[in-house]
């Protein structure tokens, strides 16, 4: 297939983020092989695997932070590293791992910068700046923190922080990077409910990547299993979520239920610990020898 020529997730209609045979890594060393995928538009996208299989490398190649080895990662039908960092942010917004924030930043100006990309020489701050950046702040419950240095918030709360920046770009396309990183369930479940609202509400296509695999099932429409730097399965998460995908992929004897809430695939780990009565019969077992 030409780096030209964007990929389709239907006949129909081609979609506007894809890898296409790309190649990604780091010095002498090669994360992603000869990887093909079609990020669905208006779809929640997760992509999953175990540590070090190139989740974040592949997102990174995504959102040019990463130049492919070979192949191309194609935005809107174009080779995303040869189009213009500011263009690029005006489509993409992006949480990365582990972002850093300039010291004694406040946290609106920090969701500020999200403005960056729409301002020149003959665009100034204005008002739709100010809305966009409000907005976000109140998306993510950090409005009362909009005078705080970011430095002295919890980890948890400077997460969503980094996420109201993303929101503040105001890209119908987000790349999140491990969002729930530092906050609690509570707080995890919050933040993938705000993501699947502003998915639903507004279009918006959202690629993450996330550890937890039965939240991944519960808020993907469309999940990516990686091992090893190449894709094992891709679909829906009925159709990725099986009891042989999890243990090639993850290598943990599992059990596959239905979630009972979201009606979901749901991963139960087996592991070495017998179940209670497992442990009780043992017990009575050795009470009558």
């Amino acid at each position: 297939m030409s780096a030209a020529t964007p990929l389709t997730g239907s006949e129909s209609a081609p979609t506007r983020l894809c890898a296409d045979g790309v190649s990604l890594g780091y010095d002498d060393r090669t994360i992603v092989h000869d990887l093909t995928v079609a990020i669905p538009d208006g779809k929640v996208t997760v992509i999953v695997g175990g540590n070090g299989c190139g989740k974040s490398t592949l997102l990174r190649g995504m959102a040019r932070l990463l130049r492919p080895r070979g192949g191309a990662v194609l935005l809107d039908g174009e080779a995303v590293h040869t189009l213009p960092t500011k263009k690029v942010a005006q489509r993409i917004g992006l949480l990365p791992q582990n972002p850093i924030a300039p010291e004694g930043v406040t946290v609106v100006d920090l969701v500020g910068r999200g403005r960056h990309p729409h301002q020149s020489a003959f665009r100034r701050w204005g008002a739709e700046d100010d809305a966009a950046v409000a907005e976000a702040l109140a998306l993510t419950d950090t409005t009362d923190l909009a005078e705080r240095i970011v430095d002295e918030l919890s980890g948890g709360q400077r997460q969503r922080v980094w996420i109201a920046m993303a929101l503040a770009q105001g890209t119908d396309l987000l790349l999140l990077d491990e969002p729930t990183t530092y906050l609690d369930v509570a707080h995890q479940v919050e933040m993938l409910d705000l993501l699947h609202e502003l998915n639903t509400r507004a279009g918006t296509t959202i690629v993450m990547v996330l550890h937890d695999l039965n939240l991944s099932a519960r808020y993907a429409d469309h999940l990516v299993a990686l091992k090893e730097g190449r894709i094992v399965a891709e679909g829906t998460p009925e159709q990725v979520v099986t009891e042989g995908v999890v243990l090639e992929v993850f290598g943990l004897e599992n059990r596959v239920i239905t979630d009972p809430v979201s009606h979901t695939p749901l991963v139960l780990p087996v592991g070495r610990r017998p179940a209670r009565g497992a442990v009780v019969a043992l017990d009575n077992m050795k009470e009558n020898q």
